[in-house]
């Protein structure tokens, strides 16, 4: 048998374990899976799904230090593994590398949305995304609010030491030093109510939400009446209603969508801000 020939039958029996391997994991048996794409990975090293899939069955069994391993083998081997980026961005967070899970989620959201814009895996990578964003909001909030109050309670103090020095020293003047004492600490709670507003939740503007999800916009595209869309669900409309702009009514085809970046800049850079948007959006 020639080497050619040695391949391709590596090739087919390698195939044939991975789908061994995902009969076993449909079926909730995820040892027997990691076996089958092991011996798959033995026979053709070369083929990202397998790691990935192993990855996946790792991630059932809560070993993350292994879907970690096995995604970065799988991101060596495809650099556009939409899967293999979304799973590593999971294992890096449950290590509580928030910052580098992150990025592995929105790597994965961006090759999704090129891949398949209206699919579950970009829906689920978006829930994801927006949890981690949210909560790494949550630990800056806390830690932003705890560190107000205190910096409010030593100006109280400070303000109410310098009240008890000043009645010493101007006994006459009770009144205006009393109402000086007052006004100062009103000022000093209006600046820290101010300082306190951006950490606290309102409503996302309007224009920074789709019309028809009335949600903050994660991919936003135009069409040529001028109105924005979140992508995945005008392309649903538009083919499962009809070719036609669902405010407008005017003819639309999905070829006319065109993005709007300074829409999603504005999303970003709102979101940046205001963390707890997230949450609003991915409730």
């Amino acid at each position: 048998m020639g080497r050619g020939e040695a391949k391709d039958k590596a090739a087919i029996q390698a195939e044939l374990l991975r789908q061994n391997g995902n009969t076993y994991f449909n079926k909730s048996r995820y040892a027997a899976a990691i076996d089958a794409y092991t011996e798959a990975i033995t026979l053709c090293p070369n083929v990202a799904v397998y790691w990935t899939n192993r990855a996946l069955c790792h991630r059932k069994r809560n070993d993350w230090t292994r879907v970690e391993e096995d995604c970065r083998k799988a991101i060596q081997l495809d650099h556009n593994s939409v899967k293999a980026h979304y799973v590593l961005g999971l294992a890096l967070l449950k290590e509580q590398d928030y910052t580098e899970g992150v990025k592995e989620l929105e790597r994965a959201l961006d090759l999704g949305r090129v891949a398949n814009p209206k699919g579950y895996m970009v829906e689920e990578i978006w829930q994801e995304l927006a949890k981690a964003k949210y909560f790494e909001w949550e630990l800056a909030s806390t830690k932003h609010s705890w560190e107000l109050q205190c910096l409010k309670e030593a100006c109280e103090k400070a303000l109410k030491e310098k009240h008890f020095l000043d009645n010493y020293e101007t006994e006459g003047f009770l009144d205006e030093t009393n109402a000086s004492h007052l006004k100062q600490l009103e000022n000093v709670g209006h600046v820290f109510q101010k300082a306190a507003e951006e950490y606290t939740p309102t409503e996302v503007p309007d224009y920074l939400c789709c019309k028809i999800t009335l949600d903050i916009f994660r991919d936003p595209v135009i069409t040529p009446s001028g109105v924005s869309y979140e992508r995945g669900v005008l392309l649903e409309h538009l083919e499962k209603v009809g070719n036609f702009d669902p405010i407008t009514r005017e003819p639309l085809n999905p070829s006319q969508l065109v993005p709007n970046l300074a829409i999603k800049e504005a999303v970003q850079a709102y979101l940046e801000k205001h963390g707890w948007a997230y949450k609003m959006d991915s409730s």
